[in-house]
């Protein structure tokens, strides 16, 4: 079970790294086959939305038919299909239908893993191996950067995608041959219960809707944002970029191991997210009021959002004490929509409000405004994340604690 677990894990930093590395492509892609900035943010996003989407089937699958199946098979034919296509793409179209095929493959890794965990281990450690798997997978985030940069490079951009492909499906066989499905739970081995189940829990709304708002702005503006505004604000060029958003993902990696042990430590699941997510906010609202303040001033807000903001594992965690045996696939995949789907949505809109606000260009790369007009549109973006953060957030206290 270690070594299946350990390719769980590969898989979801696969998921990490697809869900991050449209960016890196993005200027060979353009200059080969006339795929631009808006194209690449339709793509992303149909990333996002097809994962969401697959959250309640994966969910019913790992409850009747188990993690290793549900995983592999989805991965096999959803993520290296995916990648197979992106690899043989000659316009936008088949960039589109090759994001949501990978969105589709790499829906369930991370769920896999927490089924199990929920199923095989204490209550009691489930938020610190929850945080620790999304630590480690972020370390995705990473390699999807420079080190992807420097493999195109050296391989071209059609090649490395081939290899993709190839490393996912390695890792599918592996997951089939190596993880051990869960004894199923229930009335005489039959799932019993329905979603509406966990619905009618008292108090879970409130963890539900927090998740569909927190895990937005950090990964938004990691993906997203970060370096337009850096460009665009401070004339950043490409080397402080990477280096402040290098520096961003691992502050949100950090995050999540911090997270995990944290309710073990304070004797409580709500109040340990309630503070970190206040804390997050406040980095929001900082960047709102004064956006030009100074570039090591803003990447260190930046930071602070990506530290605060990696509060998944934790609410996960907190969900996670409502839900009985039979309905766990169900329920962590259920919260997983909430937050995958928030974020998609979220980021669908940004840049419309951004454009609203006055604000040169969309989420896709940097552009060349500059000023006072241009740092009061990404103000007003900040903003964009943080009023529904802070509503989530006042409505979370609503939510009932739990230390098991």
């Amino acid at each position: 079970m270690r070594a299946g677990l350990g390719f769980l894990v590969a898989g979801y930093v696969l998921s990490q790294f697809y869900r991050a590395f449209l960016a890196v492509l993005a200027p060979v892609l353009d200059a080969q086959i006339a795929v631009g900035p808006e194209d690449l943010a339709i793509s992303s996003g149909l990333w996002f939305l097809a994962f969401a989407v697959m959250q309640m089937p994966v969910g019913w699958a790992l409850d009747r038919i188990g993690p290793r199946r549900t995983a592999s098979v989805l991965l096999a034919l959803g993520g290296g299909g995916g990648a197979a296509v992106f690899a043989l793409a000659e316009g936008p179209m088949a960039l589109h239908l090759a994001m949501v095929l990978i969105g589709i493959g790499c829906s369930p890794v991370l769920m896999a893993s927490y089924y199990i965990f929920a199923r095989m281990f204490p209550p009691a450690i489930f938020g610190t191996l929850a945080g620790a798997i999304i630590g480690v997978g972020s370390l995705g985030n990473i390699a999807g950067a420079a080190p992807l940069a420097a493999l195109v490079e050296l391989a071209g951009w059609r090649e490395t995608l081939w290899g993709l492909a190839a490393v996912t499906l390695l890792v599918a066989g592996a997951i089939w041959r190596l993880v051990q499905d869960p004894p199923r739970a229930g009335l005489n081995g039959q799932s019993e219960g329905s979603l509406f189940d966990l619905l009618k829990v008292p108090g879970l709304w409130a963890v539900m809707l927090l998740m569909a708002v927190a895990y937005a702005p950090a990964a938004a503006v990691r993906g997203l944002w970060a370096g337009p505004y850096l460009g665009q604000v401070f004339g950043a060029d490409a080397g402080t970029i990477g280096n402040v958003t290098l520096v961003m993902a691992l502050a949100m990696v950090a995050g999540n191991f911090a997270y995990g042990p944290v309710d073990r430590i304070f004797r409580s699941k709500k109040w340990p997210v309630f503070g970190g997510n206040l804390l997050a906010a406040a980095c929001l609202a900082a960047l709102w009021l004064a956006p030009d303040a100074g570039v090591w001033t803003a990447a260190a807000l930046l930071a602070g959002l990506g530290f605060f903001g990696a509060s998944f594992p934790a609410i996960m965690s907190h969900a996670r004490a409502f839900f009985a045996p039979h309905l766990v696939g169900r329920g962590v995949t259920f919260i997983n929509m909430f937050g995958i789907g928030g974020a998609g949505l979220m980021q669908f809109a940004s840049g419309r409000v951004f454009a609203a606000a006055g604000g040169n260009g969309g989420g896709g790369g940097a552009g060349t405004g500059g000023g006072a007009d241009v740092a009061g549109a990404y103000g007003v973006l900040f903003l964009y994340f943080l009023v529904p953060l802070v509503i989530g957030l006042g409505l979370y206290l609503f939510s009932r604690d739990s230390r098991g």
